[in-house]
């Protein structure tokens, strides 16, 4: 149903969580990782590189299209303070071959906790987008990054960085010093504690043993995929199908009413395109002129997602895409109507969520809810960066109980999308276009009542 009086259909919130608050503190471990490569390349000390790295450095020498966006990328940089250099007055990541020999050595690191002498000054959840941050925001990042053959290369060696954080090798972040230090146990258990109503400890909210080292965790993704205890996130309204949980511990972003089958997404308002979400005409159709309601994992959010209605899995399956790909308008190419200068994203893909749903990597269940007046809906979790791995825990077939776990991310935040078919009327907890706040809405709870469905 289109409200009465419909507001702008998209509309964004700024994003945190997962780069410090505070830009000197990214630029300083920016520079840090970048030194720390500087100086063993100087000591002819360099670490051997990763087979994935290997081969993207064969794919942009041998291929002179790709080799030119990854050499502009850094050139379209603009030439200020604020982009080329980091607190030191140099400048950070200065060509494809810094670039290149950065990325090699975070395969090795598992995301953390800045930390220093004077104190704890955030997370960088996103280490890989962090370096490409600003050449994302480039014409020729633009287009670099959205190539097959580029994505291919990002493809693996992000499976390669996934290899490394579920292995014991990226425990090394699982101490007292850095997941578990005092900081970082209060914001964990703050961001818990939110969907429950009282404060809660971490050991009261997730399952756990405080009296192990890494509290029982052996991997960076055991750590990350962490379930809630018993009880913690309890189900809505179990016995009424007409009322639509969250399917994800996650933040509203936008709500578009009558979304088209296909429609010019990459544009500046970033519009849904149903075809190009799905993946097919055939999906697009079921779809089109109805709701997509979307929203964000940050980066100390619970990652398990849960089914939003009671219901019969009618498809579910895996769409290939990008990994970096930021939209143009987002990048430098937005101009501050008050400096005149370019505004970019300073955490992109942030404010390109609703163009990442229909390029970027992303997992499509169709789900046929036992409630007729919902019937056929679709869900769609989108990769952002480092996210590149979605998983099901269900198959095409199964029944599903409304709060089920059906999956997860592996390795970073994410967004996702609630897709529903033109006539079903919805009553939000929380209205997507009006809420300022950036508060998670707790898996599991109260999201929407349907009010009608289709008419028949």
């Amino acid at each position: 149903m289109v409200p009465e009086n419909p507001r702008h259909p998209y509309m964004k919130h700024r994003i945190g969580g997962w780069l410090p608050k505070h830009p000197d503190h990214f630029l300083q471990w920016l520079h840090g990782v970048v030194a720390t490569v500087r100086e063993a390349k100087k000591a002819g000390k360099l670490a051997k590189e990763h087979t994935s790295i290997k081969n993207f450095r064969e794919l942009i020498v041998s291929n002179t299209q790709v080799r030119m966006y990854f050499s502009l990328m850094f050139e379209e940089i603009p030439n200020n303070e604020v982009y080329q250099t980091d607190p030191t007055g140099k400048r950070a990541i200065k060509d494809w071959e810094e670039l290149l020999a950065t990325m090699n050595l975070l395969l090795e690191q598992a995301p953390g906790w800045l930390y220093n002498t004077e104190g704890q000054k955030g997370l960088v959840g996103f280490p890989f987008n962090a370096i490409l941050d600003w050449p994302m925001g480039t014409a020729a990042g633009v287009s670099a990054f959205l190539r097959e053959d580029v994505c291919a290369c990002f493809k693996d060696i992000l499976n390669e960085y996934g290899q490394f954080l579920s292995s014991e090798r990226s425990g090394h972040v699982l101490n007292s010093d850095n997941w578990f230090s005092p900081q970082a146990l209060q914001e964990m258990s703050r961001v818990a504690s939110e969907g429950y109503g009282k404060t809660l400890s971490f050991e009261q909210a997730y399952e756990c043993n405080p009296s192990l080292p890494g509290y029982g965790y052996k991997t960076w993704d055991e750590f990350f995929i962490r379930k809630f205890r018993k009880g913690i996130r309890p189900v809505y309204q179990v016995g009424d199908d007409l009322q639509i949980v969250n399917c994800c511990e996650s933040t509203p972003y936008a709500l578009q009413y009558d979304v088209k089958l296909v429609d010019n997404f990459w544009l500046k308002g970033q519009p849904y395109s149903l075809q190009d979400m799905l993946g097919s005409n055939e999906y697009g159709n079921i779809f089109q002129g109805g709701i997509v309601y979307q929203a964000f994992l940050s980066a100390l959010s619970y990652h398990c997602w849960h089914a939003p209605v009671s219901g019969v899995v009618r498809d579910v399956f895996y769409i290939p895409g990008s990994y970096y790909a930021g939209s143009y308008w987002e990048g430098f190419a937005n101009i501050d109507p008050i400096t005149g200068q370019p505004d970019p994203d300073p955490a992109g893909p942030n404010e390109s969520q609703g163009y990442i749903c229909q390029v970027a990597t992303r997992a499509v269940m169709l789900l046929e809810a036992t409630d007729p007046h919902i019937g056929l809906m679709a869900i769609v979790q989108v990769g952002m960066a480092e996210v590149s791995s979605c998983q099901w825990t269900v198959e095409k077939g199964d029944t599903l109980t409304k709060g089920q776990d059906i999956g997860m991310f592996h390795f970073g935040g994410s967004t996702h999308c609630l897709i529903f078919r033109k006539g079903v009327e919805l009553k939000w907890v929380k209205d997507p276009m009006v809420t300022g706040e950036d508060k998670n809405l707790p898996v599991c709870g109260a999201l929407a009542q349907v009010i009608a469905g289709p008419a028949k």
